[in-house]
C-alpha cells in the first residue's frame, strides 16, 4: 500500500508539472476560421425566398400562412377551421396584452359585424399600454432583470426599476428593433444628453453582481463575461460563455474572439466596493490594454486582443471600426452598428423567431438562444428568412410584426375539435394529432398555459380590483408568514398603501433570491441568467396554492362579495363570463345552482357557495390555458 501510495504522488506531481508547464506558455494559437465553419445555415444571409403558391388559397390570410400551407401539403395535412369569435378575443386579449377580456369586451367583438373586426382588436390591443407591460416581461427574462445583487446579500439595487419602465415604454412606443439594441448596448455614447438612454444600458449590468467581493478584480472579470455572454445569447442567439475558458467545442468560436468582443466593454464598467454597478459610463483616457484570460482565470492575462466581433460572420473584420470621441472609445457604438446592420445573418433572425416562439409556444428555431451546431434546424426554414428580410424592410418594426402574425389564419386555427364537428373534420384533426404531434407544423393553434403573471392579473382583472397604475419602483405585497421567516429583516417591507399591491405583476419587486409564491409555482426564472424559455411544469403547489393560498381565497371572496345580492343566474352567468370568458352551459348552471344552494351559509348568506364556486373555476384548466 505504502508502494501505491508513493507511487500515486509521483504520478500526481508529474501531471501537475506539465500542467503549469503548459500553462506558464504564453503560446495561445488562435485556430482560423475556414470555408467549412461558415457552411452552417444561421451564418448565411437570410436569403431573398420566392413565396410558394398552394392549394390552400381560399384559407390563407396573408404571406406567413403560404409558407405554413407549403410545409402542410408536404407532410399531406391541411390546416384547421378558425377558432370562435369567443376563443379569438381571448387568445389574442392574453397573447398581446397579457390579460383575459371583460364580458363587455367580448360582447362588443362577438357583436362587430364588420370584415375588419378583428384587425380593429388588433390594433386597440397593441395600441394599449398592456401590450408593452405584457412584452417587455418577456425581454426582462432574457436580460435576467431583477432589483437586487442576488448572492448572499442580495443587496437592492434602488433604481433598477427605472430600466424595466424603460423597456415597456420602448415596446409601448413601437421603438425599432435596431435602434431599442443600439440603446441598450451603446446609449451614453449615441445620447450622451440622455439620461433615459443611459438608462438603457442597464440591460448590460442587469445580471447577478457581488459587490462586497473581496478580489474586485475577480469581480470585474465575471461583470464582463457575464455581458457578453449575455449579448452573445440574446441578440445573436450563440452560446459564447464557454469561450471564456477554452475555443468553443462546437461553433466556430475562439477564445480570442471571446475576449474581443468582451474588450468592447471593459472601458465602460467601472465598480466600487459594495456599491451595486448600475450605468455604464467611461472615462478618458482609454489606455489600458485588453487581453485573453488563460483557461478563464483573471489572475493569468495571455495575449492581448483588440476590441472585435466574431470572426465567422462574413465580412467582421472591416464591419468593425470603433470611431473615438472625446467621452468615448466608440466601441460599443461599433459593436451595436455592426449588430443592427442589415448584413448581419443572425440579429434579424434571432429576434423574428422569440416573436414567434411566444405567439406560438415554440420558435421556428425551438432552441431560441442557440442558433449554432449544437441548435435545432427551423422548421420553417424559407418563412424564417422571408420574414427576417421582411422586418429589416419593414423598418424593423416590432408591431409590424406582431400584426402580420397574427393577423394571419394560421394564428387563428382552431386549438381544439369541437364537440359537434362533422366526421370529415374529425378525420382532419385526428390526422394532426398523429402527424404533426407537437404541433411543429402548425396544423393546428397549440394551446399554451398562462405564465404566472398573467394568472395572477387574470384573478385581479376579473375580480374589478386590478390597479392599472404604471411605473415606478417595485411593489412588494404580503408574503405567507412562514416565508417572510426565511427572510433577512428588511428584505421585504410590505407596500404600505394597501391600493398597490393589487398592479400588474411586472410591477411586483423582482428579489433575485426570492420569486414571489405564484411566480415561482409557475415556473418563473430566478434571474440569475438568461431564460430564453420558461419551463412549464405540472405539480401539486401549482394546484394547492390556487386552491389555499391567501391571495387567491381573498380574490375569490372579493368576486362574490361584489354579486353576491345578484339573482342567482345572474351571479352565474357573470362569474363564468369574467373568469371563463364564457358563459355556462344549461348543465353547468343547473350544478352550479345545485352547489350554491347546498353551500348557502345563514351568516354569509351566498358568500360562502360563491367564494368555493370562484376557487373552483381558478383551479380549472380553462382559466390557466388559453386556446
Amino acid at each position: 500500500m505504502l508502494y501505491l501510495r508513493i507511487a500515486g504522488f509521483f504520478v500526481l506531481q508529474f501531471f501537475v508539472a506539465v500542467a503549469a508547464s503548459a500553462e506558464e506558455s504564453d503560446g495561445y494559437t488562435e485556430p482560423p476560421v475556414t470555408a467549412d465553419d461558415r457552411q452552417h445555415w444561421s451564418f448565411y444571409a437570410p436569403e431573398k425566398v420566392d413565396v410558394p403558391v398552394t392549394r390552400f388559397t381560399h384559407w390563407q390570410r396573408n404571406t406567413v400562412d403560404r409558407f405554413i400551407s407549403s410545409g402542410l401539403e408536404q407532410h399531406a395535412l391541411e390546416p384547421q377551421p378558425a377558432a370562435s369569435r369567443r376563443t379569438l378575443i381571448r387568445r389574442l386579449s392574453f397573447d398581446l396584452a397579457g390579460l383575459p377580456p371583460t364580458p363587455a369586451e367580448i360582447d362588443a367583438f362577438l357583436s362587430d359585424k364588420s370584415n375588419d373586426a378583428f384587425d380593429k382588436l388588433v390594433e386597440r390591443l397593441l395600441a394599449s399600454r398592456g401590450y408593452g407591460e405584457r412584452w417587455a416581461q418577456h425581454w426582462l427574462d432574457l436580460a435576467r432583470f431583477a432589483e437586487t445583487d442576488g448572492f448572499e446579500h442580495d443587496k437592492v439595487r434602488p433604481d433598477a426599476w427605472k430600466y424595466r419602465d424603460w423597456v415597456i415604454d420602448a415596446l409601448n412606443n413601437d421603438m425599432p428593433y435596431d435602434e431599442f439594441l443600439r440603446r441598450q448596448i451603446a446609449g451614453d455614447e449615441l445620447y450622451p444628453d440622455d439620461e433615459s438612454a443611459r438608462i438603457a444600458t442597464r440591460f448590460c449590468l442587469s445580471g447577478p453582481d457581488m459587490p462586497d467581493i473581496n478580489l474586485q478584480e475577480e469581480r470585474r472579470h465575471t461583470l464582463l463575461n457575464e455581458i457578453t455572454s449575455t449579448i452573445g445569447e440574446v441578440v445573436l442567439g450563440l452560446q459564447l460563455g464557454c469561450a471564456g475558458c477554452h475555443d468553443h467545442k462546437y461553433d466556430p468560436i475562439s477564445q480570442a474572439d471571446f475576449y474581443r468582443l468582451r474588450a468592447v466593454f471593459e472601458p465602460a464598467v467601472h465598480l466600487r466596493k459594495n456599491r451595486s454597478v448600475t450605468n455604464l459610463r467611461e472615462t478618458p483616457p482609454f489606455t489600458a490594454a485588453s487581453h485573453l484570460m488563460l483557461r478563464g482565470d483573471f489572475r493569468r492575462p495571455g495575449p492581448a486582443v483588440n476590441a472585435g466581433v466574431l470572426r465567422v460572420i462574413n465580412g467582421s473584420e472591416q464591419a468593425f471600426s470603433p470611431v473615438a470621441l472625446s467621452h468615448t472609445a466608440g466601441r460599443r457604438t461599433a459593436l451595436a452598428a455592426w449588430l443592427t446592420s442589415p448584413d448581419n445573418p443572425l440579429t434579424a433572425r434571432v429576434i423574428v423567431n422569440r416573436i414567434w416562439q411566444h405567439h406560438f409556444g415554440t420558435g421556428i428555431v425551438d432552441t431560441p438562444s442557440e442558433f449554432g451546431i449544437m441548435g435545432s434546424e427551423p422548421s420553417h426554414d424559407t418563412l424564417l428568412d422571408w420574414l427576417s428580410n421582411w422586418f429589416v424592410d419593414y423598418g424593423w418594426s416590432l408591431k409590424k410584426l406582431h400584426r402580420l402574425i397574427v393577423t394571419s389564419a394560421t394564428y387563428r386555427q382552431r386549438s381544439r375539435l369541437s364537440d359537434d364537428a362533422p366526421d370529415a373534420e374529425i378525420k382532419r384533426w385526428q390526422k394532426s394529432l398523429a402527424t404533426d404531434t407537437d404541433a411543429r407544423l402548425l396544423s393546428r393553434y397549440p394551446r399554451w398555459r398562462l405564465e404566472g403573471e398573467a394568472v395572477r392579473d387574470a384573478m385581479l382583472h376579473a375580480t374589478g380590483v386590478l390597479n392599472r397604475k404604471s411605473g415606478g419602483p417595485g411593489i412588494r405585497p404580503p408574503l405567507p408568514k412562514e416565508l417572510l421567516a426565511t427572510l433577512l429583516k428588511n428584505q421585504w417591507n410590505v407596500t404600505p398603501d394597501k391600493s398597490e399591491h393589487n398592479r400588474r405583476s411586472i410591477y411586483v419587486f423582482a428579489r433575485r433570491n426570492l420569486r414571489y409564491p405564484i411566480f415561482e409555482v409557475f415556473d418563473r426564472p430566478s434571474a440569475n441568467a438568461s431564460c430564453p424559455d420558461r419551463g412549464v411544469s405540472t405539480t401539486a403547489p401549482q394546484s394547492l396554492h390556487l386552491l389555499n393560498s391567501e391571495f387567491t381565497a381573498a380574490t375569490a371572496r372579493r368576486l362574490a362579495d361584489s354579486i353576491a345580492d345578484s339573482p342567482a343566474d345572474d351571479r352565474i352567468q357573470h362569474v363564468f363570463l369574467s373568469l371563463l370568458g364564457r358563459r355556462p352551459s344549461a348543465k353547468e348552471t343547473q350544478e352550479t345552482l345545485t352547489f350554491l344552494a347546498e353551500s348557502e351559509d345563514s351568516a354569509h348568506g351566498n358568500v360562502v357557495g360563491l367564494t368555493h364556486l370562484c376557487l373552483s373555476l381558478f383551479n380549472c384548466n380553462e382559466f390557466i390555458f388559453v386556446d
